[in-house]
């Protein structure tokens, strides 16, 4: 494999892209032949966490920071004189060669084969990682590192087997208010490679981790175990369940695997005070299946129900509209809001939009577009149906029509 080929319809997560530096072995080849890769994410102390009053400052100030200096390098940063000159003393000349243009000096470099005392840096698109190398790796076992397997340059459909910036914001609100998870059933949808499930199981005690397709769901699984050393110490459990919202019911049957139990369905409907999801909307079919499907949750629940759902406002020219536009987000802005609107007699639904102003423990660039909004669930008494009806989720397109 000595290439990636990317296609008209490959998807790629800006992940990777904003941490240049990282280390990203490839480990295996997936049941449908994609590479898989491991990526180390460390949780920050407390000491190294970012302010995020202006975002992606922290991010890039940590990135500078840690930019490594070769021996002898000087700071090349221009002083400003009086007046805005460079300088104390008055400008520069500039250099120019015979034809008039800037004539750029390069700091000469060592020829890397001489002795310099550091090994010469080739790039790498791909590496098979070995046992000897990950033993030897400084973050095997530390309590704050998250490895994940993950995929890249997916097609549309496999984009759950990416990281996605939704995961990171959300898990950021996880590890900023711990109290409000603590102890907790949580069930996410949408999960992914777990990244956030991971996360939440430090806080609470029992984790649904649920998503559709066995070759997701096993690299999911895959991941919790490569994360117990993080969830053990805290005393959670994550249990990985396929759940598609283009089913109506839970799926139980034994033989099929990351099925639900009688037990665990039972659970889940008594117990679930928290659903999470991040970066799922970005199909409308799709769309229309997770609200229909929380729709659901929540009209069995008996219980209040907080739903945190966190996502990037991705903005796209199209041919249709010749302009910038978010269709894949005013659809699910459209589908929330009408949620909100909802009283059926069984439950009621608050939406607003939570700041993103809380402290960030994990590297990434927290842009603009970055959302998080919260929906409060309250079970209403039985005679309020007689107060005001309204279409469920999945009768939307027809009454609109």
């Amino acid at each position: 494999m000595n290439q990636i080929t990317f296609h008209h319809d490959t998807v790629l997560s800006d992940v990777h892209m904003l941490l240049p530096n990282a280390r990203r072995l490839m480990t295996r080849l997936n049941s449908v032949g994609q590479p898989v890769f491991l990526s180390k994410f460390r949780i920050l102390s407390d000491s190294e966490k970012h302010d995020t009053s202006e975002p992606g400052k922290g991010l890039k100030e940590t990135e500078r920071s840690n930019e490594p200096k070769e021996d002898g390098d000087k700071d090349t940063r221009v002083t400003q004189g009086k007046d805005g000159e460079e300088g104390g003393a008055g400008n520069v000349e500039p250099f120019l060669d015979v034809d008039g243009d800037l004539d750029i000096k390069h700091r000469p470099r060592k020829n890397p084969n001489e002795e310099s005392g550091r090994d010469l840096v080739c790039p790498i698109i791909l590496k098979q990682s070995n046992s000897a190398l990950d033993e030897e790796d400084e973050y095997t076992d530390d309590k704050d590192i998250i490895k994940i397997e993950h995929t890249m340059a997916t097609t549309l459909e496999d984009v759950g087997k990416q990281v996605w910036l939704g995961a990171f914001l959300l898990a950021d609100f996880i590890l900023s208010k711990p109290h409000m998870f603590r102890g907790a059933t949580v069930l996410e949808l949408g999960a992914g490679t777990g990244l956030t499930s991971i996360v939440m199981a430090t806080v609470a005690k029992t984790l649904y981790c649920t998503d559709v397709g066995e070759d997701l769901l096993s690299m999911c699984k895959k991941n919790v175990t490569l994360n117990q050393h993080i969830i053990e110490p805290a005393g959670g459990e994550v249990r990985v369940k396929q759940l598609d919202w283009l089913q109506y019911d839970l799926c139980t049957d034994a033989d099929v695997e990351f099925s639900w139990t009688e037990e665990e369905v039972a659970d889940l409907y008594d117990n679930t005070k928290i659903i999470i999801a991040a970066d799922v909307c970005y199909d409308e079919d799709l769309t229309d299946g997770l609200f229909r499907t929380l729709y659901r949750l929540c009209s069995n629940f008996r219980h209040t129900c907080t739903i945190f759902i966190s996502l990037e406002k991705r903005m796209n020219f199209t041919l249709r509209h010749m302009d910038v536009s978010c269709d894949a987000y005013n659809h699910f802005s459209h589908c929330l809001f009408q949620l909100e609107d909802m009283v059926d007699g069984q439950c009621s639904f608050r939406v607003e939009q939570l700041p993103s102003d809380f402290a960030q423990f994990l590297l990434y660039e927290r842009i603009e577009q970055l959302e998080l909004w919260k929906v409060s669930v309250t079970p209403l008494p039985l005679h309020a149906s007689t107060v005001n009806t309204a279409a469920a989720p999945e009768d939307t397109e027809q009454s609109s029509s």
